[in-house]
């Protein structure tokens, strides 16, 4: 309990720290390159979920943050959604894929599962290269929404992303302290004697997939 309490209180400061930041007046480039480091804290911690805390190694991380941006881009493109939507719509997406990816995939084992999510990857991308609707191979441009809550664009993003770093650590330091994180240590130290202990290692696998993928595509 003490060392919850501890993550969340580092939690809110660390937030707190960044609306501060993002106060100040300094070149916008800064924020910028702070928002892309938050942006692969975010991807890092969710590829640590299923390839560090379960020893699954996923090829397939591009796949998921693509598949966030994307969905972003159709709201934009169709319904001209507000960013909170854009955010959750593509997080939703990519955790449902990583959901139907994890029952398809997750009953293979060591290489062959990481062949399978590099399939994926190659899979996604040849359909997004042949979707005239978001620009296909050429990609497209998306109009810069107007008006942000506070400070400029760049400054915005930088304290959403920080926002969104906290949540993903927080996350995987909560399951990695829970009977989750252990069961999936015990799956990756030794997936049958795991088996043979009662770990449900199926469900486990398929949780840290959609747990990785929901944050993939917050960051996409």
């Amino acid at each position: 309990m003490r060392r919850t309490c501890a993550v969340l209180l580092v939690g809110l400061a660390v937030v707190a720290a960044g609306i501060v930041v993002a106060s100040l007046r300094v070149n916008p480039y800064l924020y910028f390159a702070g928002y892309v480091i938050l942006q692969y804290v975010v991807i890092a911690t969710a590829w640590n979920i299923l390839g560090g805390y379960g020893g699954y190694v996923n090829f397939g991380t591009p796949a998921f943050f693509a598949l966030g941006a994307y969905t972003a881009v159709f709201l934009i493109q169709t319904i001209r959604a507000p960013l909170p939507v854009l955010i959750l719509a593509g997080g939703l997406v990519s955790a449902l894929l990583g959901l139907g990816i994890g029952y398809l995939t997750l009953r293979l084992r060591g290489v062959f599962f990481s062949i399978a999510t590099l399939a994926l990857s190659i899979v996604l991308q040849t359909m997004i290269m042949n979707w005239e609707f978001v620009g296909g191979s050429r990609g497209l441009s998306v109009l810069r929404p107007s008006g942000p809550p506070f400070g400029s664009y760049v400054t915005f993003l930088f304290t959403v992303m920080v926002l969104l770093a906290v949540i993903a650590v927080t996350v995987a330091r909560f399951i990695e302290r829970s009977w989750i994180g252990r069961g999936l240590a015990a799956l990756r130290d030794n997936e049958e004697a795991a088996e043979c202990m009662g770990v449900p290692t199926l469900r486990l696998k398929l949780f840290a997939t959609t747990v990785s993928g929901l944050l993939l595509g917050v960051a996409g």
